[in-house]
């Protein structure tokens, strides 16, 4: 009872500070950004941690196995992960703006797992026969953190797809605009002066369009190197994932690969980021940076089928997960 009494509290305790970062992020995206604000919504991201560390922990106490049983602890521990990551990049630097990806990640995640799940699905439930074996906290815990890290990864290189988009278009309408004065030269002294003002304007622009363009190049060098840093990581994690979770399979079912749908859907997002590590290292590939984050972005869209969308369905081994396992 007190278990449950605390597990309780630290969920809309969480909730509660959720709500509130969400609107300073809104304050500060939308109408001014204010460094007490910020620094308040970056204390309430670390109240947020310290609360699903603290519901973890508890549930875990209480169930008497690690809380990954059902969709409604996993979820809890992918926020959790993702806010380990936030975590991370604040404590090596606290106005890294990586915090734009990580933070709203924590905020959609732990409010749509507070929000969207009934008070039944929150009860912790008795593990079934194939769940009770020491393979459960490695397996899925490897593979949560790969998901938390692989989807970071993938949202950087989302915004660096947007971001280098954005400076070709800026760099076209630029130079359009040059060639279009250049051509409006005129013979006569006030003609002549008015287009020499006019061309220095232009000149002025571009030396501050060439600054904005620098920034712009330092911004996309840094979305690529952390968006690759993240997805190593993760495909790492989604390797051990994979491996533990064969030998488990070879435990509990008799084979170390059946072909289930999570299994096949996580064998495609491995390829897909496989793919992506191939074309960021090959040195012989020209723009590997935009090309690996198209891969990356297909890959956003994998990771949630392979998490997300067999779970909705309910269908194959890992049918643990399921809302239909969870109503029942």
């Amino acid at each position: 009872m007190i278990f449950a009494i605390l597990e309780h509290i630290l969920t809309h305790i969480s909730f509660s500070i959720i709500l509130i970062v969400i609107m300073i992020f809104l304050i500060n995206f939308l109408v001014y950004e204010i460094e007490g604000l910020r620094n308040s919504s970056e204390k309430g991201m670390i109240t947020t941690f310290l609360s699903i560390t603290g519901f973890l922990v508890i549930r875990w106490i209480s169930s008497g196995h690690f809380p990954l049983s059902n969709l409604y602890e996993s979820l809890i521990f992918l926020s959790w992960s993702f806010s380990i990551i936030h975590m991370i990049l604040y404590l090596g630097n606290p106005k890294n703006y990586l915090s734009a990806i990580t933070a709203p990640s924590v905020i959609f995640t732990q409010g749509f797992v507070t929000s969207s799940f009934s008070t039944e699905m929150h009860q912790p439930a008795i593990l079934v026969p194939a769940l009770k074996s020491q393979w459960l906290m490695m397996h899925v815990s490897m593979m949560l953190l790969s998901y938390a890290a692989l989807l970071c990864g993938s949202l950087l290189s989302v915004a660096l797809i947007v971001i280098t988009f954005k400076k070709k278009i800026d760099f076209f309408f630029e130079k359009n605009q040059f060639l279009s004065l250049k051509k409006k030269r005129k013979s006569f002294f006030f003609s002549e002066m008015e287009y020499l003002n006019k061309k220095g304007s232009v000149f002025q622009n571009t030396y501050s369009l060439s600054f904005q363009n620098f920034y712009k190049y330092q911004l996309i060098q840094h979305l690529d190197y952390w968006s690759y840093r993240f997805i190593n990581l993760g495909f790492t994690f989604l390797t051990i994932g994979i491996l533990s979770g064969a030998v488990w399979a070879n435990e509990a079912w008799g084979s170390y690969w059946n072909w289930d749908p999570k299994e096949t859907w996580a064998f495609i997002t491995w390829t897909i980021f496989a793919i992506y590590l191939h074309i960021r290292t090959n040195p012989k590939l020209k723009d590997k940076g935009t090309n690996s984050a198209f891969v990356a972005s297909i890959g956003f869209l994998l990771i949630w089928i392979c998490y997300f969308g067999i779970n909705l369905l309910g269908i194959g081994f890992h049918s643990y997960g399921s809302f239909q396992l969870i109503s029942n």
